[in-house]
This record gives structure tokens, C-alpha cells and sequence, in this order.
């Protein structure tokens, strides 16, 4: 029998109202699902410097790692606060032991692909209607 959820936390909170301020109704994570991620083993959180709300959440298994989600409310995107985070998250990736780092996004999200490319992100797959709307994922890794 598998426990009951875990009632969310203040992160948890905090980084379900940062990611509904960056991606569309149907792609949100709510406080449970950030709180599910954030129980998980060998889950991280980079948060954005400053006041700016963003953050990136990365899971570290051995000598991979994936990030599990990405997000920079709109009105602060487009400052260099996604890429900065990308960076930090790499490297504290890197330091727990990760050599590749994977993601998944939308196929349609043109601003994220083109920050992972920049990046040094290379696709790696699809992942047919893998999000609710239907909406395919571009895989995507990069050595570390």
C-alpha cells in the first residue's frame, strides 16, 4: 500500500506559483506534484539570485541527471535569469556526480529550445503526445 502524499510545503508552494506563471493551464504543476518531486531521492532546487522568480529542479542518480522542471514567471523572462539557472544548475549536477544531463520539452516551445541549443543541448529523441494537450517532447541531453 502506497502512503498518502505528504501535504505540501512552503517550497513546494512557492515553486507551484512560480511554474502556473510560467507555462499554460495545462502543462502546471500544483504544490502536491512539486512536493512529490521534491521527496523524491537526490532532487535539487536552484533558485534564481535576487528577487526574480525562477527556479530549476534537477534529479541526480549516479552519473545522470535529469531536469524534472524549469520555470521563470513571464513578466522576468528574457533578463538572462534562464540561462544563469541553467548554468548553476549544470554545475551543482556536475558536483553531486551527474556526467550527462537530460530534459524534456515541448516540441512548440521554441524560447526553451533555442536557450538548450545555445546551451550545448542536442536532441535525443520524441516522445509522441507526452504532455496533456497532446503535445509532443523533443528529448534532449548534454555531457556535463
Amino acid at each position: 500500500m502506497t502512503p498518502p502524499p505528504r501535504p505540501a510545503g512552503a517550497q513546494a508552494t512557492l515553486l507551484a506559483h512560480i511554474h502556473a506563471q510560467a507555462f499554460p493551464a495545462t502543462h502546471r504543476w500544483d504544490a502536491q506534484a512539486m512536493q512529490a518531486l521534491l521527496d523524491m531521492p537526490g532532487v535539487s532546487v536552484v533558485m534564481a539570485a535576487g528577487d526574480a522568480p525562477g527556479f530549476i529542479m534537477i534529479r541526480t542518480l549516479f552519473d545522470e541527471a535529469e531536469i524534472l522542471t524549469f520555470a521563470v514567471d513571464t513578466a522576468w523572462q528574457r533578463r538572462g535569469i534562464g540561462r544563469d539557472l541553467l548554468a548553476r544548475g549544470m554545475r551543482q549536477a556536475g558536483k553531486a556526480g551527474a556526467r550527462t544531463l537530460f530534459l524534456e520539452v515541448a516540441m512548440d516551445n521554441a524560447p526553451a529550445m533555442a536557450l538548450y541549443r545555445t546551451n550545448g543541448f542536442v536532441q535525443a529523441g520524441v516522445r509522441r503526445n507526452y504532455y496533456p494537450d497532446g503535445m509532443d517532447a523533443c528529448v534532449m541531453r548534454r555531457d556535463i
